[in-house]
């Protein structure tokens, strides 16, 4: 990785960072290089400056392709913002300026693949999909269960199990790594809500999981940015006593051997589990993100549920000529 900074007169204009993923390539037999933390002040000679160092970078490592922004993967942040301004900023979610889309575009880069955003008010499943459920909680070797702070850490491997296999066919996938998991328990481990983190298993094996967390931004929004001396004093309490009133769904998946007419409304087992536990600890609105433009299944599934698409995150590319 290649970090760069742009300066004008001395004074800072612009961020960007350069990587090669190896697996990543290995993955897709691809030669991708990635840009990402792009920040910029509206200014293209700025920006350029810093796409040219980033490309030049990724070129001289063999690059044929450069994508982003990828903070550094699409396990990480991924994306720009593109519509959707109007809306408050989401946890875990980038949140970028109205000009940074014509920055990119501007130096060559056209969309690789669009990501949507979805709106959920806490709602029951509808009635054909509650038969469905219903029908699945009846079942013996059907069991639901909600996620176990006394062993986060083998929770958070059981979800990334759950997401290489579920993720896997999925474009821009790559694989979750046990250190990938490590980071992520040390992350989460303060802001989860196990009420809101349900697994399904099928005669005790780890069938699927939806896994949401409270919005911490709407936490943080009256601290100015500054935790100290008082403002982590007042988040901890915060989510522990006064719960953000929305919040976030990262991952809702169901592993490929259970995707069968049997167990066909496993997913919106999890989506009637999520509603459960999030009228249990009275949250009022959800943000399920992000889903692929083009995964029909899933965006489909995700409007059957109620949501309603109001976030557009863009992914571009760019070939990199010799």
């Amino acid at each position: 990785m290649q970090l760069f900074i742009a300066t004008r007169s001395g004074r800072i204009t612009g961020r960007i960072s350069a990587h090669v993923d190896h697996e990543h390539n290995r993955y897709h037999d691809e030669r991708t290089g990635f840009f990402g933390f792009f920040e910029c002040e509206d200014d293209r000679d700025s920006s350029g400056s810093l796409f040219a160092a980033a490309e030049d970078w990724l070129r001289g490592r063999g690059m044929d392709t450069a994508r982003g922004p990828l903070n550094f993967s699409t396990n990480g942040e991924a994306g720009l913002l593109v519509d959707g301004f109007d809306s408050p900023p989401m946890v875990l979610m980038p949140y970028t300026h109205a000009y940074y889309p014509k920055l990119i575009e501007d130096a060559g880069y056209l969309k690789a693949r669009n990501l949507f955003a979805w709106r959920w008010q806490a709602q029951p499943v509808p009635e054909g999909p509650a038969r469905m459920v219903a029908e699945l909680r009846a079942r013996p070797e059907v069991t639901v269960r909600r996620a176990d702070l006394r062993d986060f850490r083998q929770e958070v491997r059981t979800i990334l199990d759950l997401y290489n296999d579920a993720w896997s066919e999925n474009w821009g996938f790559v694989p979750a790594t046990e250190a990938e998991a490590e980071q992520m328990a040390r992350d989460l481990r303060l802001i989860v809500d196990p009420d809101i983190v349900p697994f399904v298993e099928i005669d005790g094996r780890p069938a699927g999981v939806a896994l949401a967390v409270p919005n911490l931004n709407d936490a943080i929004r009256d601290l100015n940015g500054r935790l100290f001396p008082f403002g982590l004093i007042k988040l901890l309490w915060r989510m522990k006593v006064r719960r953000p009133k929305n919040g976030r769904l990262l991952l809702l998946g169901i592993k490929k051997e259970f995707r069968s007419r049997r167990y066909a409304g496993l997913a919106y087992l999890l989506c009637d589990e999520i509603y459960r536990g999030a009228t249990e600890r009275g949250y009022e609105w959800a943000e399920f993100s992000w889903t692929l433009e083009d995964n029909a299944l899933i965006n489909s599934l995700i409007r059957k549920v109620g949501c309603t698409h109001y976030k557009t995150y863009r992914i571009y590319e760019k070939p990199l000529l010799p």
